[in-house]
């Protein structure tokens, strides 16, 4: 197919017909362009962290400084690039590409969503810098209500703000998926990255207003003296963590499942072969969205809840690990006997498979209540937390960027030097983050800023394996940026990879299709 006079990168140049756009494709490249300057704010903060960790007398900043640096890390890393990440940008780019739909349902709701994610940013940057917060990512009660000096107000109200965009997104996710699929395109004939973000577009529109209601509470309290959580008052400080965490864990597969629909395109595709048990695939990312709303118990072991709703959490939470371990397994199906091809694409995704099986099976770990009791609030829960989120959801983020980007703008990357950066992130990560869970088995408190002595070789390798892991990242934004100006054109589909986003140009048209596509066969046809 030749390539038409325009597509959708050069219709229009000005800076007007960018930020008035409706079209999902450049609205996609806004919000990768903010939760990129996110991204690196929030891995500025862990860096001064970990720099800090490197002696165990804690004499580079003091105690009320360390405790704004790993909030601001938190909360920027969470709110503002984790949760919008996949569907923000590749869910907004590929989803009407993969369903042969010329844009979202709603294109004018899609552009609003990115102004109000960035309007939310701009609140809590402004927190940041008025004099920082220090609750943690979580805004725990009483200390946020009652005794934080810090700009909390701020903080929460950009997290309440972008809990909108949030809702919006999902919505238009939902109705285009109902309503605008190509002809044949029936249900069990959708991509899994399909099937991923249209289950975290429910989970969006159903939990983010739990988490939006707890932060206005917070925000009400603390302005007008309001008894919500201040026993004082009659409130129950407890409250605040049940529908912070009726949404928070929930929120954990906003951020890992379209990671989940990413890996699955690549492997399938890397490996020459269909995705083994497509159905059965369907059905646990189904059952991943709907568990996730009955396990929120579990972050609440040794906060004061009943022994029989800490049993009854502790069971679904083991239950909750059978539908990812059904995905783990049919990923390793797929892979065996398949011609796989070590693309960067691809080593990302083994990755993903790795570090996500040792994320997950170290949280069924926590799951048990005796073991919880020993290793809750240590640093066993940040390795676990951060195997999931960065070594699973980040590295399924660059393992589609590297994926998809022919498409996104039709040009190559360096292969050589992408493999590096691959290679580089998968040590980096474990250098950085196993050690934390030998730091937390041995009792080493997260949130200190100062540790004993003994704890100090494992810090140290954990810093060093921070420098490795920011290599790996920061390779990606040169040759990317390299290849923008420089990049030999890709072709319609240099992967010789399936799915209706492949039969377009590179990059695609204003409106996707010059044609509307029709489809006749399974999804993953390869021979």
């Amino acid at each position: 197919m030749s390539e038409p006079e325009t597509h959708y990168l050069n219709d229009g140049w000005t800076l007007r017909s960018w930020l008035l756009t409706t079209d999902h494709k450049r609205i996609a490249w806004m919000y990768f362009a903010t939760i990129t300057a996110f991204f690196f704010i929030g891995g500025l903060a862990a860096l001064l962290v970990r720099l800090e960790l490197l002696t165990p007398a804690g004499d580079m900043v003091d105690s009320d400084t360390y405790n704004k640096l790993f909030s601001a890390h938190g909360i920027v890393m969470v709110w503002f690039f984790l949760v919008p990440s996949i569907p923000a940008t590749m869910g907004n780019f590929l989803l009407p590409l993969m369903l042969g739909a010329r844009d979202l349902a709603f294109p004018k709701l899609n552009l609003l969503s990115w102004y109000i994610f960035t309007l939310g940013g701009l609140f809590t940057m402004t927190a940041v810098i008025a004099g920082g917060v220090d609750t943690g990512w979580t805004f725990y009660t009483p200390y946020s209500t009652l005794f934080s000096n810090s700009a909390v107000v701020l903080a929460a109200s950009g997290v309440f703000v972008v809990g909108f965009s949030s809702i919006l997104t999902g919505l238009n996710f939902i109705v285009t998926t109902h309503k605008m699929r190509a002809p044949g395109l029936t249900w069990m004939r959708l991509p899994l990255f399909c099937w991923a973000n249209y289950a975290t577009s429910l989970i969006m529109v159903l939990a983010t207003p739990v988490l939006s209601m707890a932060l206005l509470l917070i925000v009400l309290e603390r302005a007008l003296g309001i008894g919500i959580f201040d026993p004082e008052l009659g409130g129950d400080p407890l409250l605040f963590q049940h529908l912070f965490w009726f949404y928070s864990h929930p929120a954990v597969y906003i951020m890992i499942l379209p990671g989940m629909g990413v890996v699955s395109e690549i492997i399938t595709c890397f490996a020459r072969r269909p995705i083994f048990g497509y159905t059965g695939m369907v059905i646990s990312i189904m059952a991943i969205a709907l568990f996730g709303f009955i396990v929120w118990g579990h972050h609440m072991f040794v906060a004061g809840q009943s022994l029989y709703a800490g049993i009854l959490f502790s069971f679904f939470t083991f239950l909750v690990a059978v539908p990812s371990a059904i995905k783990t397994l049919n990923w390793t199906a797929t892979l065996y006997g398949g011609r796989i091809r070590f693309t960067a694409p691809m080593i990302y995704a083994l990755s993903f498979l790795g570090l996500f099986t040792i994320g997950g099976l170290t949280g069924v770990i926590l799951a048990s209540l005796a073991v919880d009791i020993h290793l809750h609030d240590t640093y066993f829960v940040t390795a676990h937390f951060h195997y999931i989120m960065v070594g699973g959801m980040v590295t399924a983020y660059l393992g589609g960027l590297h994926f998809w980007w022919p498409k996104i703008t039709g040009k190559l990357y360096s292969g050589p030097w992408s493999i590096v950066a691959a290679l580089a992130l998968f040590i980096g990560f474990n250098l950085t983050f196993f050690p934390q869970f030998l730091l937390g088995f041995l009792g080493m408190p997260r949130r200190y800023h100062a540790y004993p002595e003994e704890f100090q070789l494992l810090h140290v390798m954990s810093t060093l394996g921070a420098g490795v892991l920011a290599v790996g990242y920061l390779l990606p934004m040169v040759y990317f940026g390299w290849s923008l100006w420089r990049g030999k054109p890709a072709g319609d589909n240099p992967w010789d990879a399936t799915g209706l986003e492949w039969r377009t140009t590179s990059p695609p048209p204003k409106h996707n299709f010059v044609d509307t596509p029709t489809v006749t066969g399974r999804p993953y046809d390869y021979v």
